[in-house]
């Protein structure tokens, strides 16, 4: 069982799909938060087998539940015809609250999950936040494991990393028959690796793993149906200069792009922590805002100078620029791309993230320790109170 601890994630009073990679916890907060819900495993080959194949008899076992009942259908995208028979249990008006859980969106797409828009929410849940973690929180662990609670509980979490990417990436994918060619999509999660926290240029990726750039389009788009990364678009509005077209690329958890990226001679160590910390901070980052209900669109800012700021949140009301070094010591050319930033958006607050252990004003951009900063990262705050500005 994952790690129980108290989760940030706020459940709705309705009906709602969770999703999230596979071992961030879903199913050990529903049991505890809904302890006499109707549970249906769609894991477990006897109950997928059933329900697959007579989609119907859910209708019968949610007929025979009180009613304003709540009925937790787990991991729904491994049969994607039960939401035919949760819209019409939905629109009978009894009460009855369902919760789909899902580590996967590709089949569920497929299926129409449309015809619950309005009537389910969505939510998603993520991996551990720093601050969620109390006496458990080690940053330099999470920096180089990550903070998976599948992965934080276990003895040896190098071992567990190889054996989640074997079982949850590799044979989810392979199971749900959405590569054709294995070996190809072996060779790409190696070559997207080294895109981990930079530009995503899909033709260079499908030079590295010899396959041609549609289908390496076609994998990239797997990773993000089944919530294992996603692509940060760069910030354009207003611009005042010519900014790079292709967005960025993350792996949900930094502890998994490590277990992914190859490395030899001539890897430094410092480039791969450098990328790992950086999506690190991305990771809190999109949990943060997510628990939130969204407040902050994310982007990325980078001209065609290559003049570069890792991270842009654009609020309703305010917007922050972020760049995130992995050094101990804060050099002036480290502020450059903050600085250029600022001159075309002078509204923006700018925060330079670092792995020392000093809060500095410099050139008017606030300074600070990363691990600080990661430890107050709270959905309840705001960015402001986040940063000690309040």
């Amino acid at each position: 069982m994952a790690l129980l601890l108290p989760r940030f994630f706020d459940p709705p009073n309705q009906s709602y799909f969770l999703f999230g990679p596979r071992g961030t916890g879903k199913s050990t907060f529903l049991k505890y938060t809904y302890p006499d819900a109707l549970y249906i495993d769609l894991l477990k080959p006897d109950i997928q087998r059933q329900l697959s194949a007579a989609p119907e008899r859910i209708i019968e076992q949610v007929h025979a539940c009180p009613v304003s009942s709540t009925i937790i259908i787990d991991e729904i995208q491994k049969v994607p015809s039960l939401l035919d028979a949760v819209h019409s249990l939905i629109e009978e008006k009894n009460n009855w609250r369902f919760i789909l859980t899902g580590s996967s969106a590709r089949k569920l797409k497929r299926s129409g999950i449309d015809l619950l828009a309005g009537r389910v929410l969505m939510r998603q849940m993520h991996p551990f936040l720093l601050s969620e973690m109390g006496s458990h929180s080690d940053f330099i662990r999470a920096l180089n494991t990550g903070t998976i609670p599948l992965i934080i509980e276990s003895d040896d979490p190098e071992e567990t990393l190889q054996t989640y990417i074997s079982l949850y990436i590799r044979e989810e994918v392979q199971y749900e028959g959405l590569v054709r060619h294995m070996g190809n999509f072996n060779r790409f999660l190696e070559a997207i690796s080294f895109s981990h926290g930079a530009v995503l240029n899909i033709s260079n990726v499908a030079r590295e793993c010899s396959v041609q750039r549609k289908v390496v389009e076609n994998y990239v788009s797997i990773l993000e149906d089944i919530l294992i990364g996603s692509r940060l678009p760069v910030f354009k509005k207003r611009a005042q200069r010519a900014v790079t077209a292709h967005p960025k690329f993350y792996f949900f958890d930094t502890g998994v792009f490590k277990a992914l990226r190859p490395r030899g001679p001539l890897d430094l160590p410092s480039e791969i922590d450098g990328s790992g910390l950086e999506g690190l901070v991305f990771q809190h980052l999109q949990a943060w805002n997510s628990y939130a209900n969204n407040p902050y669109t994310l982007y990325f800012w980078r001209s065609r100078g290559n003049v570069e700021v890792d991270f842009v949140l654009y609020g309703s009301k305010d917007m922050y620029a972020i760049e995130v070094k992995n050094t101990g010591t804060i050099r002036q050319e480290d502020l450059s791309g903050l600085r250029e930033f600022n001159k075309d958006y002078p509204q923006t607050k700018s925060v330079f993230l670092y792995r020392g252990k000093t809060r500095l004003l410099k050139n008017n951009i606030l300074c600070l320790p990363c691990d600080e900063f990661l430890r107050a990262v709270h959905p309840g705050r705001s960015m402001d109170d986040i940063l000690g500005r309040n």
